[in-house]
């Protein structure tokens, strides 16, 4: 049969390193080859090349039409980034083309659009992907297609004037037991910029101040919320991905973390530019406050793919000295000791009920960039880094609780 001739067909991307998926960036030409393997003379009407790069998301939500009739509401949407073809084999007058028996290989190459792509992307609600395909049209033969993806990365660079900045809040709360008080607890947190890299230490400087009759545990969390939009709607799924915890604060004491360090973990860059799928990361610095919900400090990251320069640095932390880490560069995640709290465990009861609110209606457009900013895998081609792995939701370096509370007189 002529379909048993077919030994083997396959898509092979041009790679500066062997055993190494290919990343591209916007405006990087994609090449590769289209192989062919023939046991014997082989009959071709046309070999096509189709590009293709979309983010997808899709989820579906159940809702009641009354007591007893309930129905399913889907709802997706989708974002076109590439779409280009070529015609790799196809005889000029329409006939087929013989090819003899043995391997044959049809080069291919174009060039991605100059315009901002987005990075590769593997959620729970929705993925942005990017692929070649190639159809074999054979007289009297059914089509053959073969599929094979690749990555694409857009470089984020933390040595930007923004992602320098360095981040600051000071947040405080009541203790209070039905309608009495019984002091405050007030947090001051500060970290020397916004943007990181995975493998970094973050610096974490803070200041405990307990005024209440018991004492009260700070802790750290780097979290990420993946958001995912359509018709209107959004989509979240929260994780904790770093964790740093410290000794309690006594009664009347304060305490401070003189850049106690959280280390970021093999996890993707940001996804900022992309309007149906979002990636963000934030340093929560929390209190658990007795008789009222948890007092939490909201500092924004974005974590970049471009190190710090060492002449790029504003302080000399240690977070300036350390910028990846050999497994992050080996896309290996070290031994995973004990996962971190899941993320409900650490939002406080008002953040719960503005989640709940949010996941029913979006806010308008022009509110969204507010809520929502910006990926997979990073990867930098003048620093030839390999790409990240994949996003994790455990802390492999947690960090020990060895810090003694300071107290005050009043």
């Amino acid at each position: 049969m002529i379909f048993d001739k077919l030994k083997k067909f396959d898509i092979i991307f041009d790679s500066p390193e062997v055993d190494c998926p290919p990343v591209f960036s916007s405006g990087d030409v994609v090449s590769g080859r289209a192989v062919l393997d023939l046991s014997g003379e082989t009959r071709v009407e046309s070999l096509k090349l189709h590009a293709e790069g979309f983010a997808k998301v899709h989820w579906t939500e159940s809702r009641s039409a009354g007591s007893s009739t309930a129905y399913t509401q889907n709802y997706s949407d989708e974002v076109e980034y590439l779409n280009r073809r070529e015609v790799l084999l196809q005889a000029d007058n329409g006939g087929a083309t013989v090819l003899p028996a043995g391997r044959h290989e049809f080069p291919f190459s174009f060039q991605l659009p100059e315009e901002t792509l987005v990075t590769s992307f593997e959620g729970k609600h929705g993925s942005i992907r990017y692929w070649v395909k190639v159809k074999l049209h054979r007289p009297w033969a059914t089509v053959k297609k073969i599929r094979r993806e690749f990555t694409v990365i857009e470089p984020i660079d933390i040595n930007t004037p923004a992602l320098l900045a360095p981040q600051a809040g000071t947040k405080d709360k009541m203790a209070r037991t039905w309608y009495r008080n019984f002091g405050q607890v007030s947090v001051t947190a500060k970290i020397d910029r916004k943007g990181y890299t995975p493998g970094e230490m973050i610096p974490v400087f803070a200041e405990f101040d307990n005024t209440t009759s018991r004492s009260v545990v700070p802790k750290a969390y780097i979290t990420q919320t993946q958001t995912f939009i359509a018709r209107g709607t959004m989509k979240q799924k929260r994780s904790v991905v770093g964790t740093l915890c410290g000794d309690a604060v006594g009664s009347r004491c304060r305490e401070t973390w003189h850049g106690r360090a959280i280390k970021i973990p093999p996890v993707g860059p940001s996804i900022l530019q992309c309007r149906i799928i979002k990636v963000e990361y934030m340093l929560k610095v929390c209190v658990d406050v007795p008789g009222t919900s948890k007092l939490c400090l909201e500092l924004p990251l974005v974590i970049g793919t471009i190190p710090l320069h060492p002449f790029g640095s504003r302080t000399s932390s240690v977070s300036s000295q350390c910028s990846v880490n050999l497994e992050w560069l080996r896309m290996a995640i070290p031994e995973q000791p004990e996962p971190p709290p899941d993320y409900s465990s650490i939002v406080t009861e008002e953040e719960e009920a503005e989640q709940r609110s949010n996941a029913v209606e979006l806010q308008p457009a022009e509110d969204l960039s507010g809520i929502l900013e910006r990926p997979l895998m990073a990867f930098v081609q003048e620093f030839r880094f390999r790409p990240p792995p994949v996003y994790s939701e455990i802390d492999p370096n947690p960090q020990p609780c060895n810090m003694r509370p300071r107290c005050m007189t009043y």
